[in-house]
């Protein structure tokens, strides 16, 4: 099986990239960079995907020279298609309680936490009326780090007492607030589970492949 990554710099791809690693699945990297001015992924990532962002994989296992594999988007899906692909390693835990935290988790990360998240990174780039609206946005951020941390305090990985795909998908939106939201040493035990997943050798070899990556610290 060979595996493409259609990686964006500073992006949720990064995590890709280290389930890969932590899965050791065979991959290709494919770099894309922002345009310096917006931000923005580049146009020719709609080439492999009609929306133009990143992650998306390719699985080109069974493909013929030349031809696109099987593409798949979306961070999450692609978490669970990786999971799936190494026979369920990294995937949802055997005890039912672990197994609906690891589900909670996974979808979490993308469906509540990283939209207030990505709603301060945008107004704060407003002139004016910018300051105003993230004080506004920064207690519901507030909320769920103080959730997030409340959660760590009781057990060592989100999904129980063993490292999972559910840590890999909680990265990006912590290490986002760590960078700029206010993540700092007032939670101790987010801080020490984020410095936890930074020294894993995965995540090293994992930032290795895909260049540079503002949010690792």
């Amino acid at each position: 099986m060979t595996i493409v990554v259609h990686h964006l710099e500073n992006s949720r791809s990064q995590r890709v990239l280290w389930l890969l690693e932590e899965l050791g699945l065979a991959y290709e990297v494919e770099r894309y960079a922002r345009d310096p001015k917006t931000m923005l992924a580049p146009p020719e990532l709609r080439r492999v995907h009609p929306l133009g962002k990143s992650p998306v994989i390719e699985d080109r296992d069974g493909a013929a020279a030349g031809e696109r594999g099987r593409v798949v988007a979306e961070t999450g899906a692609i978490v669970e298609y990786l999971v799936d692909r190494a026979d369920g390693r990294l995937g949802a835990p055997t005890r039912r309680d672990d197994a609906l935290r690891y589900r909670f988790w996974l979808h979490y990360a993308e469906g509540s936490m990283m939209p207030p998240l990505l709603l301060k990174l945008v107004l704060s780039r407003l002139p004016l009326i910018g300051k105003r609206a993230v004080a506004r946005v920064q207690p519901m951020i507030d909320r769920h780090l103080d959730f997030v941390e409340a959660e760590l305090a009781q057990r060592p990985w989100f999904a129980g007492e063993a490292f999972t795909a559910a840590d890999i998908m909680m990265s990006f939106p912590l290490e986002a607030a760590r960078h700029r939201a206010g993540l700092g040493e007032s939670r101790p035990a987010t801080v020490a589970w984020l410095a936890t997943i930074h020294a894993r050798p995965a995540y090293q070899r994992a930032l290795e492949r895909g260049g540079p990556y503002a949010y690792a610290r």
